[in-house]
């Protein structure tokens, strides 16, 4: 079982008023525990998100726990089922659902939580409607070393270029990056992941001796810069910080074939021992204003409706819900993706990643 190490924050330190219309909720108080991603995500959700919550949550505390991957978190869940020791959880949605099936997560109402009205369809779609909605959305893209890669990638069928062999990165399934792949590599070549991930095994296995690791350490965005390899799958928010970061030198493409919604949801434990500040909580994660904050911080593309016409036009535009990115992306259903992940998974494993040392 993994084990949590709690980082508080506490609101008392924190002593700004509770914002108008708030005063109700603001009574809230006790402590939570969060588990979500580490690193830069919760650098920057500490900053957008749980300190101006604790701000208007005063009596509220809250224990941020990086969690490792959405599946050591589904373990985390599964193994305090009978004693919660986690509140409110952050993962991928393929995971979420598995947890949602087997009755580890709490149903959330928009009259508790007024925020769900807000939302994209598709947004509580993820959650059947009822359980924890979609908190980010963010796109599978390919970053590439701008530095040291002439010609530049411009579009997926890129990674099969001859002088690429044994310099690129792929994260293979049951990684979800892996996963999006397969099906933007399907409709590259003319066929549809609902029907057959035929074409796409096929290709991929012709890329495979090009791939240096299926399983980048820490991530590709990192082998990158360091001059590992010079291409790799990410995530687009993580890509677009590190190439602020590094001054344009990590490149950013969403393939002009197209490219694949990441969902993020959150999610209340159930048996929550403090439900009435989890649920605060994830109504204000999912709230204009926090949606907005983390938007234009880190570049995950809001799940709210109505806040993404008030987010900087330029943030948004580094995001897969701008007009002309969203138009790029392959309809996927992760409910239905997740009864098919271990038949993908091991055609990958069988046909694609067998085939890298031949």
């Amino acid at each position: 079982m993994m084990k949590i190490a709690r980082r508080p924050l506490l609101a008392g330190l924190l002593a700004a008023p509770a914002l108008r219309g708030a005063n109700a909720q603001s009574r809230v108080e006790g402590a939570i525990t969060l588990v979500a991603y580490a690193g830069i995500f919760q650098d920057n959700y500490t900053k957008t998100v749980v300190e101006p919550f604790l701000q208007r949550f005063p009596g509220v505390r809250v224990n941020y726990v990086p969690g490792g991957t959405s599946a050591q978190m589904l373990g985390t869940v599964r193994a305090q089922a009978a004693d919660p020791q986690v509140d409110v959880v952050l993962m991928d949605v393929t995971t979420s659902h598995i947890a949602n099936l087997e009755g580890l997560f709490a149903e959330i109402s928009p009259a508790e939580a007024p925020s769900l009205a807000e939302l994209y369809p598709e947004a509580r779609a993820v959650g059947m409607n009822k359980f924890g909605p979609a908190v980010t959305f963010d796109n599978l893209v390919i970053v590439y070393d701008k530095q040291n890669l002439k010609p530049e990638i411009s579009k997926l069928a890129d990674l099969w270029r001859p002088d690429l062999k044994g310099l690129i990165a792929l994260s293979a399934p049951p990684n979800i990056q892996g996963l999006a792949l397969t099906a933007m590599v399907e409709k590259m070549e003319g066929g549809s992941h609902t029907q057959s991930i035929d074409k796409a095994i096929a290709k991929l296995k012709t890329l495979a001796p090009s791939v240096q690791t299926f399983e980048p350490n820490p991530d590709g965005y990192s082998l990158i810069l360091n001059g590992v390899v010079r291409v790799a799958t990410g995530w687009n928010a993580r890509a677009q910080l590190y190439s602020d970061e590094t001054n344009g030198r990590l490149g950013v493409l969403l393939p002009p074939e197209g490219s694949v919604f990441q969902i993020n949801t959150i999610n209340v434990v159930k048996g929550s021992k403090n439900r009435a500040a989890a649920v605060a909580f994830a109504n204000y994660a999912l709230s204009q204003e926090a949606q907005k904050a983390f938007t234009e911080r880190m570049f995950y593309a809001p799940t709210n409706a109505a806040a993404a016409p008030k987010i900087d036009p330029k943030a948004i535009a580094r995001t897969a819900v701008s007009p002309e990115n969203r138009a790029r992306m392959i309809p996927v259903d992760w409910v239905e993706i997740v009864k098919v992940r271990d038949m993908w998974n091991n055609r990958w494993r069988r046909e694609i990643v067998a085939a890298a040392g031949r």
